[in-house]
C-alpha cells in the first residue's frame, strides 16, 4: 500500500523551507571553499589577484551525462557574505577570494593578516617570503585591518619593503600590530598618526630601533606592549608608558639599552609586568598601584615594588632570592597565590614565624655551579611550614656535580619538623634528585606530613629528554640526552635513597613516579653504599 500524499504547504511554510535550503547552500560553499576545488590545494594566499568568473557558481565536483553539476551561491545581502568570509581563517579566506566572486571585494579589507613563513607556503614550496607579503599587501587596500601580524625572522632573507608594508596596512581602525624581526630595523614612528594611536591596541616589536617617543602623542587604546631586543632608552620608554594610560600589560625581553625603568603612577590599569634578560638595569621602579602579577629576571641594585598588596603572581631570579623571598615576601604580599624563584647561589632559608597564608603554587630552582655544598636543602622546608594553602610544589636542583653530603656517607639519622599535618598539597616534584642528605629529608618530611598528597615525582637526572624506552609508538626523542658519568652515577645514587628512604613512606593513596637513568641509553651502575 503507497503512503498517503504529504499535505499541501502552506504559504507559511514556504518561505521558512526556502531560508532553510538557503543555509545548506550556503554551508555547502564554505565546505566546497575551504577544502579547496575538486578536494585540490586551490592557491596560497598571494593568488588572490588571479581573475575569477563573474558567475558565483561553485563546482561540487560531480558530473551526470559529461555535464557538471554545481551549486549557485544563494542571493544574500553582500554584509551577510562579508561577515562569513571575515570569519573564516586566513588561508581558507584566501581560497574563497579565487573561487568566488562574492568574496574578492571582502578579501581586499580582510581584517586578520598573519603573514609568515608556515601560513604563506606549502610543505614543498620554497618561494621568496618577501615576495609573497609584497603581493598581499599590495592587493589589500588597507581599509579594515585590524590586525597585521608580520614574521619576518630569516637571516638569509632580506626585507626591504617593510617601510612600505606598513604604510599600506597600518591605518587608522588597527587594532593589533606585531613584527618580529632578527635583524635591526628602525622603526617608523610616523606610521603611528593620530589615528592609529587612537585604536591600537597591541604593539608587539622585537629586533627595532625604536626611538623619538618624545614626538609621539598619546596611544589611547593600548592595553597591551611588548618589546624584545629593542633599542629604546629609559626616558624614551617612560615618555611612552605616559602616553599609554590605558596599559595593562608591559613584556619587556633582552633591551639592552635600558639602564633603568620607572613605572608612572598613571598607569592604574597596570597588572602585569615582565622584565627578563635587561642587563644593563640597575634600577626599577614602580609605582603603579594595581600590579598583580611581576616576572624580574634581572639583577638590579635598586628595586622599589611601590604598592605590592594585590601581587597574586610573583617570579623573581637573583642571587639569594629564596632566602630574601622568605624574609620579606609574607609581609608586603599578603595575597600571593603564585609565587617561582630562580637563583645560582642561595644562603639557608631561616624558619620564621610569618606566613604565605593564600600561596597555592610554588617553584623553586637553585641550580649552578656557585652553589655551596654547605647549603642545606632541608631548610627549604621553612616554606612548608608557612604555607597552609599549598597546593603544587616543583622544586629543580639539578647539579653537575653534587658535593652535599651524601646520605650514604655520614648519619643515617632523617630530620624532621615538630609533629605537624599539611592538609592541602597535592604535588611534589623535584628534578635533579640525588642522594644529598638534605634533599633526602626535605622529601621524607614532606611525604611525611602531607596528608592530601596525590603525586610524588622524583626525577633523578636534570628533566631532559628521555628516549621512547624501545617503544616505536611513543613520539618522544629517539635517544635520551647525553649527561656526564658523575651526574649519571649520581643518579643511581639518588635512585638507592629512593628505594631506601622514601619509597615505602609514600601512603597508598599517592602515586610516586621515580624517573631512573634509562637502562637503554644509561646501563652504567655504581655502589650505592660508597
Amino acid at each position: 500500500m503507497e503512503p498517503p500524499p504529504p499535505p499541501p504547504q502552506s504559504e507559511q511554510q514556504r518561505p521558512r523551507q526556502t531560508l532553510a535550503s538557503n543555509v545548506l547552500h550556503v554551508r555547502w560553499v564554505i565546505i566546497t571553499m575551504l577544502v579547496g576545488w575538486q578536494g585540490g590545494y586551490v592557491s596560497t594566499v598571494d593568488e588572490i589577484q588571479v581573475s575569477v568568473s563573474p558567475c558565483d557558481r561553485v563546482d561540487a565536483g560531480d558530473s551526470k551525462d559529461g555535464e557538471t553539476s554545481g551549486y549557485l551561491i544563494p542571493h544574500l545581502p553582500e554584509d551577510i557574505w562579508r561577515h562569513i568570509h571575515f570569519l573564516m581563517p586566513m588561508d581558507a579566506a584566501a581560497r574563497a577570494a579565487c573561487l568566488s566572486h562574492a568574496f574578492l571585494s571582502s578579501w581586499r579589507c580582510y581584517p586578520k593578516l598573519d603573514l609568515n613563513r608556515r601560513t604563506l607556503f606549502s610543505e614543498a614550496c620554497s618561494d621568496n617570503l618577501s615576495c609573497r607579503i609584497d603581493n598581499i599587501l599590495n592587493n589589500h587596500s588597507g581599509i579594515g585591518l585590524k590586525i597585521l601580524r608580520l614574521d619576518l625572522r630569516s637571516r638569509h632573507i632580506p626585507f626591504p619593503c617593510i617601510d612600505k608594508w606598513l604604510q599600506v596596512a597600518v591605518t587608522p581602525g588597527i587594532e593589533e600590530l606585531t613584527l618580529l624581526l632578527d635583524q635591526k630595523y628602525k622603526f617608523p614612528c610616523s606610521v603611528l598618526s593620530d589615528g592609529v594611536r587612537s585604536t591600537i591596541q597591541s604593539l608587539q616589536l622585537d629586533y627595532c630601533i625604536f626611538h623619538h617617543m618624545l614626538e609621539l602623542g598619546p596611544l589611547r587604546s593600548l592595553t597591551r606592549l611588548r618589546l624584545m631586543h629593542v633599542h629604546i632608552t629609559g626616558e624614551e620608554l617612560e615618555c611612552l608608558l605616559s602616553n599609554s594610560l590605558a596599559l595593562e600589560h608591559l613584556d619587556l625581553n633582552d633591551c639592552d639599552e635600558l639602564t633603568f625603568l620607572k613605572i608612572p603612577s598613571v598607569l592604574l590599569k597596570l597588572s602585569y609586568l615582565s622584565v627578563i634578560g635587561c642587563w644593563d638595569l640597575q634600577v626599577t621602579e614602580n609605582k603603579a598601584s594595581s600590579l598583580s602579577s611581576l616576572t624580574l629576571f634581572v639583577e638590579v641594585s635598586k628595586l622599589s615594588l611601590g604598592e605590592t598588596s594585590q601581587m597574586k603572581c610573583l617570579s623573581l631570579r637573583r642571587e639569594n632570592v629564596v632566602c630574601y623571598a622568605r624574609a620579606n615576601l609574607p609581609s608586603i604580599m599578603p595575597n600571593l597565590e603564585t609565587l617561582a624563584l630562580g637563583s645560582w647561589s642561595e644562603v639557608n632559608t631561616p624558619m620564621l614565624p610569618t606566613k604565605f597564608l593564600n600561596l597555592k603554587h610554588l617553584t623553586i630552582q637553585i641550580t649552578g655551579e656557585t652553589l655551596s655544598p654547605s647549603y642545606d636543602y632541608f631548610s627549604l622546608v621553612s616554606f612548608l611550614d608557612a604555607s597552609p594553602s599549598l597546593e603544587t610544589w616543583w622544586l629543580d636542583v639539578s647539579q653537575e656535580d653534587m658535593e652535599h653530603e651524601s646520605i650514604f656517607g655520614g648519619s643515617s639519622h632523617l630530620r624532621q619538623l615538630p609533629d605537624r599535618h599539611h592538609d592541602r598539597l597535592k604535588s611534589f616534584e623535584v628534578i635533579g634528585f640525588s642522594s644529598a642528605k638534605g634533599l633526602v629529608e626535605l622529601t621524607w618530611c614532606i611525604v611525611k606530613s602531607s596528608i592530601s598528597l596525590e603525586q610524588l615525582t622524583l626525577d633523578t637526572l636534570h628533566g631532559d629528554g628521555r628516549c621512547s624506552g624501545g617503544n616505536d609508538n611513543d613520539r618522544r626523542d629517539k635517544f635520551c640526552c647525553s649527561v656526564s658519568q658523575a651526574v649519571l652515577e649520581e643518579a643511581f645514587r639518588g635512585v638507592a635513597a629512593i628505594r631506601k628512604y622514601i619509597e615505602d613512606k609514600v601512603p597508598p593513596t599517592a602515586k610516586l613516579i621515580v624517573l631512573e637513568p634509562c637502562p637503554l641509553c644509561h646501563g652504567t651502575t655504581v655502589d650505592y653504599d660508597r
